[in-house]
């Protein structure tokens, strides 16, 4: 039994994929399946280690980018990559008709078209799943023709036929889905009795986020601990920065700057946390899961307006504020902070809303469908 996944691009695409194949070798084993041989088809394989630790094969394929309204540099970029497109296309067949795998698993964005374009050519069975409320390009052509659909926000059952369409909720690993509070303090060098805020920008970090941040700090650091992942990119220069800002105060060793959290360190995070301020992607999942009080701020720029509507969807349960990045301060972090945390009852009802909201048998209900269609197929 052959399965292949496609997507990436991005860690909300790549580590949903990698929580469904887990779950996929966990049934296997339970049920007594032979095990299935795992593929991830992308332009690059995202996090290698991770691959060779779930014994998922890498298989690259070409993928161009459609930028929405584009002009200038980017209308080039969108001519050039027409051709990328193709060659991956005509790449994806050749490779999947050698492959021939008995289901595909898509997470859809631009990376994912040519394994999907090549599915349908060749009549493998697809399974897609969508992240937002509103689907991307992609995965609204392919749910066309995909024999499963899931999705992660209810409010996007308008958008694909209902009648192989299922609500599962967004796939989190398994690492992660617990808090995990032993021995937190010591590892992170946080002091015991002051409120921890947990600061996520995404894989890649938000520049904004982090500029109102440090903007806000000698404030933050007077009443709360700060754990803020700033993205690879920009730990250098936020790390600088604060320590120019914080010098000379006595609260300096409150903030603790990390370009990226592993897993243990995300775990014993989000173990301590009393608040999380997040962008309004896949991590809104992971938040409610850890039940969890938080304020999103949603990227004004994202395609389809999809992380606005992300967070609206998730707020609607209590278990979140929104900002909109038009309105991000100092000033109206500090006040929403406050607001939040100095109300024990605002609190615990934040905390109702996010478990209202969560979901912790979405890679489970998923993986059981595709060794459903893969078995089938198979026969």
């Amino acid at each position: 039994m052959k399965i292949l996944m496609t997507g990436g691009g991005t860690g909300g695409h790549f580590y949903p994929l990698i929580a469904v194949a887990e779950e996929i070798r966990k049934i296997c084993i339970e049920e007594k399946i032979l095990a299935p041989e795992l593929f991830f088809m992308a332009p690059d394989p995202y996090n290698s280690k991770i691959l060779f630790d779930n014994e998922i094969t890498f298989i690259p394929c070409m993928a161009g980018k459609r930028r929405v309204g584009a002009s200038g540099a980017s209308a080039i970029l969108n001519f050039f990559d027409l051709f990328k497109m193709g060659f991956g296309v005509l790449s994806a067949i050749v490779k999947l008709y050698s492959l021939f795998p008995d289901v595909v698993f898509a997470k859809g964005g631009y990376t994912s078209f040519p394994a999907l374009m090549a599915a349908r050519i060749l009549g493998i069975p697809v399974i897609i799943h969508e992240s937002d409320s509103v689907p991307g390009r992609v995965n609204a052509w392919a749910g066309k023709f995909a024999q499963r659909v899931a999705i992660s926000y209810k409010e996007a059952i308008e958008y694909f036929p209902k009648d192989k369409t299922a609500y599962t909720g967004n796939p989190v690993r398994k690492e992660i889905r617990q808090p995990l509070s032993t021995g937190a303090f010591e590892y992170l060098n946080l002091e015991l009795d002051v409120p921890v805020i947990l600061i996520l920008g995404g894989s890649q970090g938000a520049q904004i986020i982090n500029d109102a941040i440090l903007s806000a700090l000698p404030n933050l650091v007077d009443r709360y601990q700060i754990i803020h992942q700033t993205g690879k990119r920009n730990f250098q220069e936020v790390s600088t920065t604060a320590n120019v800002i914080l010098e000379g105060n006595t609260h300096i060793s409150r903030y603790h700057p990390f370009d990226y959290l592993n897993n243990l360190a995300m775990r014993m995070s989000a173990g301590v946390a009393s608040l999380v301020i997040s962008r309004g992607g896949s991590t809104i999942f992971e938040i409610a899961l850890w039940q969890i009080p938080s304020i999103l701020i949603p990227i004004s720029t994202s395609n389809g307006d999809h992380q606005r509507k992300n967070s609206y969807n998730y707020a609607r349960d209590g278990g979140a504020i929104i900002i909109e990045e038009a309105n991000l301060s100092p000033e109206i972090i500090i006040n929403e902070l406050t607001r939040i945390l100095d109300n024990p009852a605002t609190c615990e009802k934040m905390k109702q809303g996010a478990k209202k909201f969560a979901r912790d048998d979405s890679a489970t209900l998923i993986a059981k469908e595709v060794l459903k269609i893969a078995l089938k197929h198979e026969i």
